[in-house]
């Protein structure tokens, strides 16, 4: 990281045809970065799977980015003519945003770059903003809002939408509106920074904005139409005022139709697609963007369901995994704390795809793990890596797993896995011999296979129970579980299985009752 460079986070709420994300995906790629540096953070609302998969492939080229599963899957309308939107859509954005606003806090960002998926943006649009030295202040686009209508800009200077100077309380003829109004569509036609009194798509905001509180929650005595308004009134209410920058204008592919514009702006602009933008979209949209990062074999997905585990091993395991991995996919269970934060900060750099259950489903684990088990094919895994968050490989694992990737044999691979009672020595009795046993964490995904779940609410395995049925070896490579390495812990997972399953009609009831054991019998660690 260059200390010196202003840290910008990219951030855009995500639904979008593919043929228009990929104008906006190469448009960030081209993004000059003189004075400042970028990170990423995107969530995927997207119905289409092509736009997903572009999502995850910029991100194999344009670290650090984090894309986020929006988990819904509402429908959004949108023709030649208009966008429809509704009530719901709109504070489901607002929501995504505000995500966004505390990412850019949290990680220490110096500004948020807020930007929808259907800009094109001149090269230098960042960096004029950062350098206009507002807090808050868009770059401007023009939009026909109905077809053959005239072009208007995205911003305003009261009320709604309104475009023209009025003073409170002023009476004014429709001669004298008209007359205002050409004034200050006129004036965003001449290169400058000026201020507004409503704004949005494109709009880049401060830290020291974000702090202060600006967000895009709804105001509840405030009637007007859109998160945006929301946000400019709340803004203005704290104490920030709102500018708009018009030195490099970017282009809006409001319809499908505005394609046949996209090439004309790059000439305007001297931004013909560069052979580095090829490595984005080396033929056409309908293929992938870029090559899978798989550093010299198949790709590795790490897959995990973590909650509240931001102040345990999260950090030490992941530090350890990031060595070996292309991409993780992360379900966080309705955490309440800063696992999340924990994935991304020590992940840069990697491919991660998070998704967030607002309610546990812990209580239903087949369910669970069926999510984790989807979300992660969507990222097309080569080879899936199933751990848990206090589960760690010894230290041969991450120069001997390559191994494992590049042999074409065998689809499971299994492993021992050994319960260390604390930091230093692992526990073994007539109820306790995990070690004992191979039970499979990596497996290589397999297209030509059905896969069947065991359909038990608990105890019903982090894969398919029928993967056996795929060629499989044992490995001598072992893993270290830390889930009952502390006395807190384990009373915290007595309890658990007690509430869970009060009868053991999934576990063994004698081996729940042990987990309380005073002096079990350890044995010493030897690496």
């Amino acid at each position: 990281m260059n200390e010196n460079k202003k840290r910008i986070l990219i951030g855009s709420p995500i639904h979008q045809k593919p043929a228009i994300l990929k104008e906006f995906l190469v448009s960030l790629h081209c993004l000059r970065q003189d004075d400042v540096e970028f990170g990423y953070l995107f969530i995927d609302d997207n119905q289409d799977k092509q736009a997903s998969d572009m999502l995850r492939d910029f991100a194999k080229v344009m670290a650090p980015v984090t894309v986020l599963a929006s988990g819904q899957g509402d429908e959004y309308c949108r023709d030649e003519n208009t966008h429809f939107w509704n009530e719901h859509l709109i504070w489901k954005v607002a929501e995504f945003k505000n995500t966004m606003i505390r990412h850019a806090i949290d990680e220490q960002y110096d500004f948020l770059f807020l930007v929808d998926s259907d800009l094109l943006l001149h090269p230098e649009t960042v960096e004029q903003l950062v350098a206009s030295g507002r807090d808050i202040v868009s770059e401007v686009f023009w939009t026909s809002w109905q077809p053959d209508s005239a072009p208007q800009p995205q911003v305003w200077l009261r009320d709604e939408y309104t475009q023209w100077e009025q003073q409170r309380g002023e009476d004014l003829s429709k001669e004298e509106i008209a007359v205002r109004y050409d004034q200050f569509i006129t004036q965003l036609k001449v290169p400058g920074v000026y201020e507004v009194g409503g704004l949005g798509a494109c709009t880049l905001i401060s830290r020291h904005a974000m702090v202060a509180g600006v967000n895009f929650k709804p105001i509840k005595n405030l009637s007007f139409w859109g998160e945006d308004r929301h946000f400019c009134v709340r803004a203005a209410a704290i104490g920030f005022p709102l500018y708009v920058d018009t030195f490099f204008p970017a282009y809006h592919i409001y319809r499908e139709s505005d394609l046949e514009g996209v090439e004309k702006f790059k000439r305007e602009h001297g931004e013909e697609i560069t052979p580095s933008n090829r490595v984005l979209f080396p033929n056409d949209v309908c293929k992938k963007i870029g090559p899978a990062v798989n550093r010299g074999q198949k790709k590795l997905t790490l897959t995990m369901v973590l909650k509240n585990e931001g102040n345990r091993y999260l950090r030490q395991v992941l530090e350890e995994h990031r060595k070996y991995i292309d991409e993780a996919v992360i379900i966080d269970d309705a955490s309440v704390d800063n696992t999340v934060d924990v994935c991304l900060d020590t992940l840069q750099g990697i491919p991660v795809r998070i998704v967030r259950n607002d309610i546990s489903k812990f209580n239903n684990e087949v369910d669970l793990r069926k999510q984790q088990w989807e979300e992660t094919l969507k990222t097309e895994p080569d080879w899936i890596l199933n751990l848990d968050a206090d589960e760690i490989f010894e230290s041969r694992f991450s120069e001997e797993i390559h191994l494992l990737l590049k042999q074409s044999e065998v689809d499971v691979v299994c492993f021992r896995l050994y319960d260390f009672w604390n930091q230093t020595h692992y526990r073994e009795d007539h109820l306790w011999r995990s070690h004992f046993t191979y039970r499979p964490f990596l497996i290589r995904y397999r297209h030509d296979f059905v896969y069947n779940w065991k359909e038990t609410p608990q105890h019903c395995g982090r894969f398919p129970e029928n993967i056996f049925e795929l060629p499989h070896q044992l490995s001598d490579l072992r893993l270290k579980h830390y889930g009952w390495a502390k006395s807190e812990y384990r009373i915290e997972k007595f309890q658990r299985y007690m509430l869970l399953d009060p009868e053991a009609k999934f576990g063994w009831m004698e081996q729940y009752l042990s987990i309380l054991d005073e002096n079990p019998n350890l044995i010493p660690w030897i690496e």
